[in-house]
Order: structure tokens, then sequence, then C-alpha cells
């Protein structure tokens, strides 16, 4: 009878052992994602006091000639970024353990089916608050990847750029960090 309480003790304690550490977990996620919607927040906020919009056309020349300015400005809002500023280490394990949990889920066969699908990429050198290389298509990042990572706001785009996760700016066509080495190979 003895062994019987013993293994229902050890048990329980074992259990709640793993509950608890779930809990923490989750408590680091939620911090991990509420500082990258933060620095987000202020990516955006920086951009707007520079006066970055553009003002709706159906020119080609002036679409050209407006994303040159927006990215012009959107630097100058940044002048001293760097690699981590958004994607600070604490967010960048956060990601990591999303796109790693992702790849090994359910779902993970369609997404390194659809990663190995995509255009191969050459090794590039990403800089941080510079234009996105002219000569890269923007190898969009499979749904079901994305499903696992914070929502952003539409000026802004997760983007695969060979193991690395870019986080792409849209109208300004700007790297405004990444993660080297996020996505495992397909």
């Amino acid at each position: 009878m003895k062994l019987q309480a013993c293994r229902s003790w050890l048990s329980l304690s074992l259990f709640s052992i793993f509950l608890f550490s779930c809990v923490i977990a989750q408590e680091g996620d939620k911090d991990a994602v509420k500082e990258f919607q933060d620095r987000i927040d202020n990516y955006l906020s920086a951009k707007k006091k520079k006066d970055v919009v553009q003002k709706p056309t159906d020119s080609p020349d002036k679409l050209a000639q407006q994303k040159q300015q927006t990215a012009e400005k959107s630097q100058q809002a940044r002048p001293e970024a760097q690699r981590g500023d958004i994607f600070t280490p604490v967010v960048s394990a956060y990601f990591k353990k999303q796109i790693k949990s992702t790849m090994h889920g359910p779902e993970g066969s369609r997404v390194r089916a659809s990663l190995r699908h995509a255009e191969p990429l050459p090794n590039v050198q990403l800089k941080v608050n510079a234009k996105y290389p002219k000569n890269l298509p923007l190898q969009s990042t499979p749904p079901t990847l994305l499903k696992n990572l914070p929502p952003l706001p539409r000026e802004l785009q997760y983007r695969i750029v060979g193991s690395a996760l870019v986080l792409y700016d849209m109208s300004a066509g700007l790297v405004v960090d990444f993660i080297p080495g996020a996505v495992p190979a397909a």
C-alpha cells in the first residue's frame, strides 16, 4: 500500500512540476510577444514622426518615387538601427522556438515542402535598415508557419531569405530586422 501511495505522490509531483514549467514557459512567451509588439509599435511611431505617408496613385513612376522617399525617411527615422533592435535575444529565442515547433509539428512536412519549392536564394548579406536586395525575389512565408508567429501590421511582412527570418517593410522596401539561422534547412 505504501508503494502505491509513493507512486501516486511521485506521479502527482512530476505532473505538478510539468504543469508549472508549462505555465512559466507560457508567461515567457507572452512577455516575448509583448516586447516584440512594443518594438514594432516604436518602429511604426518613428516612421510616422518622419511623416512617412504614401498617397494613392496609379502612376508607376510616382509609386517608385514614393517608395524611394519612404525608404529614405524610414532610414532617417532609425539612423543607428542594427540587428536585434526588434528581434532582441528574448524575442529571437521565442521565434526560433515557434519555427522549430512548426517544422517538427504535424504541419512540418508541408512547411518544408513549401520552402523546398521556393526559388533558391544566393548567399546574401542582409543589412538592417537597408533596401531589400533588388536581385532577390521576395520569398513568401508558408501560411502554416505564419499562423504560429505573432501577427504584423499591414505594412510589415515576414520573409525568408536562406535560413533567416526577415522583417520586411513593404512600403519602404527595407529590411527592418532579421534573425539569422531561424529557419532550419528544408
